[in-house]
């Protein structure tokens, strides 16, 4: 099937186009008529959401009715009835055998007694729980599958499901790939950007549920009232698909745009200013979600200037939010202040105080210890803060993984995150047992692909499928994308699968083999140089990172290093610490390895660097060979924009490979 409508990508994974198989032809004698009970702005997006895709997946003449919930239906039942639970328990007695879903979760019932024979069902908890139940449906119906049967009870693993936009306030995007802003505060709040509409639509498919509008690098005015009204212009919108609306804010702010003459959050004046502040964002949007921070970090200023705690800063921020519902999220991204291995900053600067935080404080935490790295150790402060409520901060823009041009799929680096073992309470205390919210930096911009080539738009749309059930696995979720974005020819969809499984250990082979890290150009993080020695810090030198010498290679962090191993729990630290037992994927994070080690492959080091630096640049002109083999199964304007990005990828690799190896081995001769 070639997709027509969807060319430059800004359908993204809601094309509708559907799969063609034997029960999609079936689709029109189950759904002749649509009932959605209740009243609400999400209810209206339901319906606008169904109109638009039922058109598409089912046909173009299918009737659909909106009912008051305390309407009576007596007729006949219709084929496809959506609304909240209670509604329709009340309306349809057979239905109230049925278990109420989770908060924001819904059931999807077809074909059973409680469903009252052949009438579909999608019932949410809540009026978002629909919304999310209406989008599983149509998941359901893309992918081309028997809808007879259906018996599904859904609700999100993690309350909060946030991306995180680094985007300022003059349109430009830091570490950005895809153009400029996609809010245009210039025309706000006059004119709204149906574009808005469009962002919110997407969040809501996959089922995330806050967005952050601003870089934490922040510029201040984003409180001024002038800002605050263009905000509530687009929380306006947004508010209609689920979506909360959160600000990163400066904590400088009471000084920079208040006129007081310090920011320190024990003085009374700074206090009332917040506080005064926070109402006049509530009054203009009710439901606004809270404040992100970044605090005493690469330049930002916090409340160490005035010999406070990250605790007090964050509860000072937390009282001014308590009234109204909101959230202060606190970055744990530092790395200042003691220590002296970057990588275990944060988890002495806030394992302290765990415990002092308030109810409404969430610290949010890097995926890793040092920066968004192609692979890290997952950062020691997941399952070690115990009394206080912890989001993990994963990227989606792929700084430091080829940016807007290479094809790298990062659902596996996030399962394998998501999944690690801490033993924090024995084994089995996977990571995902401990977050109260999940946050990623965006890749959007106001390229019409949204993210900058046709292909990054997937890990947008994994991030969403694993903040809400993290147990999907990278497949399911690859598969799904392909069917709703590139069609349902099986070699395609193969194709297309083989491609994006294989293309995350490649990139880490073409760039930073066996856990190398951070050895890329300074500043703006693209390709390699590991010689770079000239940072104005020791941390932003490269050499710090790999510590290549004549004797070898590798951080290390073991007992008799830096000791980092010992921020985890014991069964993990002992692991990590000993060069027989740490997984060679991360060896050279936690140790300085001599060149004549020999791995499991049997090589030493030195021989096993080079074989995987070439295996990178092997995988890379794989995926491109096998991309080209598609040319007749896609149509030319797609087929033509992934493969010019390709060749970059490929000729990246050469470079990372041909920079690399004789720097690396220039120290064992």
């Amino acid at each position: 099937m070639t997709f027509t409508k969807n060319d430059d990508g800004y359908l993204l994974w809601l094309a509708y186009e559907g799969c063609k198989t034997a029960f999609s032809q079936s689709y029109g004698d189950y759904i002749k008529e649509v009932a959605i009970v209740g009243e609400s702005a999400l209810l209206d997006s339901v319906a606008s959401e169904c109109s638009r895709a039922l058109a598409s997946l089912v046909g173009p003449d299918v009737p659909l009715q909106r009912l008051s919930s305390s309407s009576a239906y007596n007729t006949s039942v219709p084929s496809l009835l959506i609304g909240r639970f209670d509604d329709i328990a009340a309306m349809l007695p057979c239905f109230t055998r049925t278990a109420l879903p989770a908060k924001d979760g819904f059931r999807i019932v077809s074909g059973k007694a409680d469903a009252c024979g052949r009438t579909i069902i999608i019932a949410g908890s809540t009026d978002s729980g629909t919304l999310y139940g209406v989008f599983s449906f149509l998941r359901i119906l893309q992918r081309g599958e028997d809808i007879s049967t259906l018996d599904v009870t859904d609700s999100p693993a993690c309350p909060v499901r946030m991306l995180d936009h680094w985007d300022n306030l003059d349109g430009s995007i830091e570490r950005g790939y895809a153009g400029k802003t996609l809010w245009k505060w210039g025309e706000l709040p006059d004119r709204v950007d149906s574009r808005y509409t469009d962002y919110a639509r997407a969040m809501a498919s996959i089922g995330l549920n806050a967005t952050v509008l601003n870089n934490v690098n922040t510029q201040p005015q984003i409180l001024t009232t002038e800002y605050l009204r263009k905000v509530r212009a687009i929380a306006d919108v947004f508010r209609s698909w689920g979506l909360v609306t959160y600000l990163s804010v400066n904590f400088g702010s009471p000084r920079f745009i208040g006129d007081l003459t310090t920011s320190d959050p024990c003085d009374p004046a700074v206090i009332k200013w917040w506080k005064d502040k926070t109402a006049e964002v509530y009054s203009l949007i009710p439901d606004f979600g809270g404040f992100l921070v970044k605090a005493d970090s690469e330049g930002q200023p916090g409340p160490f200037a005035y010999g406070r705690s990250h605790a007090d800063g964050a509860n000072m921020l937390a009282e001014a939010l308590a009234p109204f519902g909101g959230r202060v999220i606190w970055r744990a991204f530092v790395y200042g202040h003691g220590e002296n291995d970057r990588a275990k900053k944060a988890y002495a600067n806030f394992m302290p105080h765990d415990g002092e935080f308030r109810a409404n404080v969430a610290v949010q935490v890097k995926n890793g210890a040092i920066d968004f790295q192609p692979r890290e150790p997952v950062h020691p402060l997941f399952g070690a803060m115990r009394k206080t409520d912890v989001y993990m901060e994963f990227q989606i823009a792929q700084e430091y993984l080829g940016q807007g041009n290479h094809l790298v799929y990062l659902a596996p680096m996030w399962k394998e995150i998501l999944d690690f073992d801490t033993h924090a309470d024995g084994p089995g205390s996977t990571v995902n047992k401990y977050l109260a919210g999940i946050a990623a930096v965006s890749n959007t911009g106001n390229y019409a692909n949204w993210c900058g080539s046709l292909f990054h738009p997937m890990n947008w749309y994994a991030f969403g499928r694993l903040c809400w059930n993290s147990s999907l696995s990278s497949e399911e979720i690859a598969r799904e994308w392909i069917l709703a974005t590139w069609g349902n020819d099986p070699v395609t969809v193969e194709t297309i699968l083989d491609i994006m499984m294989r293309s995350w250990e490649a990139c880490i082979d073409y760039m930073t083999p066996l856990c190398l890290h951070h050895i890329m150009k300074e500043g703006h993080h693209y390709g390699p140089d590991p010689a770079f020695d000239a940072g104005e810090r020791e941390d932003w030198r490269c050499t710090y990172y790999h510590r290549a010498d004549k004797k070898g290679l590798g951080f290390d962090r073991t007992r008799t290093g830096s000791a980092a191993v010992d921020q985890y729990y014991p069964p993990v630290a002992d692991m990590f610490n000993d060069l027989k037992t740490c997984p060679e994927k991360y060896l050279l994070w936690f140790h300085h390895v001599p060149w004549n080690h020999i791995l499991s492959t049997g090589k030493t080091l030195q021989d096993e660097l080079v074989a995987r630096y070439a295996r990178g640049v092997a995988e890379a002109e794989s995926m491109l060979q096998k991309w080209k083999t598609l040319e007749s199964r896609i149509d030319h304007l797609r087929f033509r924009a992934v493969l010019d990005k390709l060749y970059i990828q490929v000729a990246d690799a050469h470079e990372w490979h041909d920079v690399c190896v004789p720097y690396f081995m220039s120290f064992t001769r």
